[in-house]
C-alpha cells in the first residue's frame, strides 16, 4: 500500500499535516532523519506509517513508560501489532515479548533506553526482522538538551549491529545545536533535518504579573471558557488550587504521580469528557495526552527551562481555535526558581554521601552489586538517613548520570497475566470452584491475545463484572498462578535502584564534569532564559520563544501582554516593534524618501506615520535634505538584507 492508503486505513485520514509526508518520504527512503515538530505536531505519524509501509518491524525507543503503553493500546485499537519492553516487567514478560518479536508478526516494539544495553536483548535483536529505528524524545541524547539521559548513548551501539537500518529521530524541544548533537550521537550518515515550524498563530502567550495568584486565577478561569489546564509545582498545590476552584463554583480535579493508576485513568477520562472543565496537576500530566479543545493552559508556578515551558503551554489549542498560555509570575518566584539550582545539583560531598547511605541501605559489601536491582523507598531511604528528600532526590540522579546506578522514577505498573495452558487443555480443567471458572470466563471473553502475551487487567473492573470483591479476585488469580495455570503479576507501584557496577570506595567515586559541572552550567542558564521570558516587557513573547528555539521571523504575534500592551506613541507595543525594525531594516541600505516606507511596508499610513515620528522626535532617527536615515550609524548594506513583510493583523481581545 501507498503512504496514502496507510494513512487512510488505519487513520482515517486523507492527507498528512505539515512536514508528515516529507519526513515519511526521507525514512522511508532509507535515509537518517531528524524531525523537529513541537508538541502536537503529529510526530508518531512519521514513523508507523513507513513502518507498516515495509516487511519486518520498527523498534520504537523511548524513556516515556506511560506513553509507550498508550501507544501501544491505540495501534492495537487500530488491529496494528504492538508490543513494549520497559522497567518493572518481570523477566518471564521480556522473554515472552521478545519472542512475540520473532514469531509473532509484530510491527512496532516500544523499548526503554536503558533495555538496549543488555547483552540478553542484543542477542535476541541479531534474530529480529527490523526496518527502521525510532527515538522519540531524542534530545535526550545531547548533553546540550535540557533532558540528557546516559541511557540514550547506547542507541549508537545498537546501530552497529544494524548498519543498514536507517534512524528517524524526533523531538519537539530541541535547539540549533541540540539538533546538530543529535545526529552526531546518532551516527548520522549525513545529516538531514525538516523542520516543522514551532509557530502557533492561535495560541496567545502570556505573563502576569501578580502577588495574588489565587484571585487572579479564579479572574482568567471567569474570563474564559473551556477546558483548562492548570500546572502547579508540587502535589500539595495541586490539591489546594482544586479546592479553591471548587469553593468558586469551577470543576476541577488534580492529578499528580502519587495518584493510584485508577484514580489517575478515571480523572484524565473524565476531564477528556468534559465532566471537570479544569485539570490541576503537576508535570507528570500531559505527555501523549490528546485533547484538542484545550482552550486554556496556566502556569501558577514557573517550569525550569523554556522546553517544559514551551511544551506544556502547546498542550494547549490544538484544533486551531483561540488559546491562551498563561504565567503568574510573582517577586518571589525567582528566588525560589533560582534555588532549585542548589537543590538539582547539591555539593559532591553531599551527593558521596548519599551514595554511601545507599550502600549501607541495602548492606552492599565493596565491590558487590553490579547488577542487583532493588526496589526504594526514597521516603524511607531519606527518613533513615535524615536527608530532604528534593536534593536526595537529584543526588541519585547525579549518581546515575555518573555510571553508578540506574534510578527509575516512580512507575506505576498495572496487573497483568498471561495464560500458561493452551486454550484446550484449559477447558479440560475440572476441579475449578464457581469463582475461579466465573473469572477465567469473563478474562477469556474480555481479554484478547492472553495466550500469547501479557494482558493489563483491572482487578475492580473483574469484581465489579462478576459480582465478586477485589479481595476474591486477588486470592483467585494467586491461586491460579499457583497452579500454574496462569502467571499472574499484581500490580506494583515502586521505584527502582540498579546497580550499574559494584559498590566503590568513596575516594574513588567520580563524577566528571558531563555528569555535573557542564549540567549545571547549563541548566543555569535555562533558568536565567525563563526568567528573562517572564520578566521581559519589550519583545514580543511569541518570538522569543521561536528564537530560543533557532526560528526567526519577522513579525509580531500581535496577541500576547506585550503586543496588546500600549506604547508611549499611543500604539501597541506589537505593531509599534513590528514597524520600528522593518524600518530600521530597510535603512541599512542608506538614506530613505518618506514616501518609500509606505510603497514597500503597507503599514495603516497614519500608524507608520506615528512610528517615524516617533523614533525622529527620539533621535533615533533623523531627516536629511528630504531623506530619512538612521542617527549616528554608518550606512552599509549587509550581505543578506532581510526581507520586509507586510504585516497587518487584527488584534484579539486579551483576557
Amino acid at each position: 500500500m501507498t503512504y496514502h492508503e496507510i494513512l487512510k486505513q488505519y487513520w482515517g485520514y486523507d492527507s498528512f499535516r505539515d512536514i508528515q509526508q516529507d519526513i515519511i518520504e526521507s525514512i522511508g527512503a532509507g535515509q537518517d532523519t531528524l524531525g523537529l515538530m513541537p508538541t502536537g505536531g503529529g510526530k508518531s505519524i512519521t514513523f508507523q506509517v513507513p513502518a507498516l509501509a515495509k516487511p519486518g518491524m520498527c523498534i520504537v525507543i523511548t524513556p516515556l513508560i506511560a506513553l509507550m503503553k498508550d501507544q501501544v493500546q491505540n495501534l492495537r485499537k487500530r488491529n496494528i501489532k504492538a508490543l513494549a519492553i520497559y522497567s518493572g516487567m518481570t523477566h518471564e514478560e521480556i522473554l515472552v515479548q521478545l519472542e512475540n518479536c520473532i514469531f509473532g508478526d509484530y510491527k512496532f516494539l516500544y523499548i526503554s533506553p536503558e533495555r538496549l544495553s543488555t547483552s540478553e536483548f542484543r542477542n535476541w535483536l541479531r534474530k529480529m526482522n527490523i526496518n527502521m529505528i525510532a527515538v522519540d524524545e531524542s534530545h535526550c541524547i545531547s548533553q546540550w538538551g535540557y533532558d540528557f539521559r546516559p541511557s540514550y548513548l547506547k542507541i549508537a551501539e545498537i546501530r552497529e549491529l544494524l548498519p543498514d537500518i536507517p534512524v528517524l529521530a524526533l523531538t519537539a524541544t530541541a535547539t540549533p545545536e541540540v539538533a546538530k548533537d543529535i545526529q552526531a550521537k546518532l551516527h548520522f550518515k549525513k545529516e538531514n533535518v525538516f523542520r516543522m515550524s514551532f509557530e502557533r498563530k492561535n495560541l496567545a502567550y502570556i505573563v502576569r504579573k501578580t502577588e495574588n495568584k489565587a484571585k487572579e486565577l479564579l479572574h482568567i478561569l471567569t474570563k474564559t471558557s473551556g477546558s483548562a489546564i492548570i500546572y502547579a509545582r508540587n502535589r500539595k498545590s495541586t490539591k489546594e488550587i482544586t479546592e479553591l476552584l471548587q469553593k468558586n463554583g469551577i470543576t476541577a480535579q488534580f492529578y499528580h504521580a502519587g495518584l493510584t493508576n485508577e484514580e489517575r485513568n478515571l480523572k484524565q477520562q473524565q476531564w477528556k469528557e468534559n465532566v471537570y472543565r479544569v485539570i490541576v496537576a503537576t508535570n507528570a500530566f500531559g505527555m501523549g495526552i490528546d485533547k484538542p479543545d484545550v482552550r486554556l493552559v496556566v502556569h501558577v508556578d514557573l517550569p525550569d527551562s523554556i522546553e517544559a515551558y514551551f511544551q506544556e503551554a502547546g498542550r494547549a489549542g490544538r484544533d486551531g481555535l483561540k488559546a491562551y498560555s498563561v504565567v503568574l509570575y510573582a517577586n518571589t518566584d525567582k528566588a525560589m526558581l533560582t534555588k532549585r539550582i542548589s537543590d538539582t545539583f547539591p555539593e559532591k560531598k553531599y551527593i558521596k554521601d548519599v551514595y554511601e547511605s545507599l550502600n549501607y541501605y541495602y548492606q552492599m559489601a565493596m565491590g558487590d552489586g553490579q547488577g542487583c536491582t532493588y526496589d526504594f523507598s526514597l521516603e524511607e531511604f531519606c527518613r533513615r538517613f535524615k536527608y530532604f528528600p528534593v536534593q536526595a532526590d537529584s543526588a541519585l540522579k547525579i549518581l546515575a548520570q555518573a555510571g553508578y546506578i540506574e534510578y527509575t522514577d516512580e512507575q506505576d505498573n498495572a496487573s497483568r497475566l498471561i495464560f500458561t495452558l493452551r486454550r484446550n487443555e484449559l477447558y479440560k480443567l475440572r476441579d475449578n470452584d464457581n469463582n475461579t471458572d466465573k473469572i477465567i470466563q469473563h478474562i477469556l471473553r474480555n481479554y484478547t491475545g492472553v495466550f500469547t502475551d501479557y494482558a493489563y487487567i483491572n482487578e475492580d473492573n473483574i469484581a465489579l463484572q462478576t459480582g465478586l470483591n477485589r479481595q476474591e479476585i486477588y486470592q483467585t488469580l494467586l491461586s491460579l498462578s499457583q497452579r500454574r495455570i496462569i502467571h499472574y503479576i499484581p500490580r506494583k507501584k515502586t521505584p527502582r535502584i540498579t546497580y550499574i557496577c559494584g559498590r566503590v570506595e568513596p575516594h574513588r567515586l567520580y563524577i566528571p564534569p558531563s555528569a555535573y559541572e557542564e549540567r549545571k552550567k547549563r541548566y543555569t542558564a535555562r533558568i536565567k532564559a525563563i526568567l528573562n521570558y517572564a520578566n521581559s516587557t519589550e519583545h514580543c513573547r511569541s518570538r522569543m520563544l521561536l528564537q530560543y528555539f533557532g526560528e526567526y521571523n519577522d513579525h509580531n504575534c500581535q496577541q500576547c501582554d506585550i503586543c496588546l500592551s500600549r506604547h508611549e506613541s499611543g500604539l501597541k507595543q506589537g505593531e509599534f516593534n513590528e514597524i520600528r525594525e522593518n524600518i530600521e531594516r530597510m535603512l541599512q541600505n542608506g538614506a530613505i524618501p518618506p514616501e518609500t516606507f509606505q510603497e514597500k511596508l503597507q503599514y495603516n499610513p497614519q500608524k507608520l506615520q506615528t512610528v517615524l515620528h516617533f523614533l525622529i522626535l527620539e533621535e533615533e532617527l533623523e531627516t536629511k535634505d528630504g531623506m530619512v536615515t538612521l542617527k549616528g550609524q554608518s550606512i552599509s548594506k549587509p550581505a543578506n538584507q532581510a526581507k520586509c513583510l507586510p504585516t497587518q493583523r487584527k488584534a484579539h481581545k486579551g483576557i
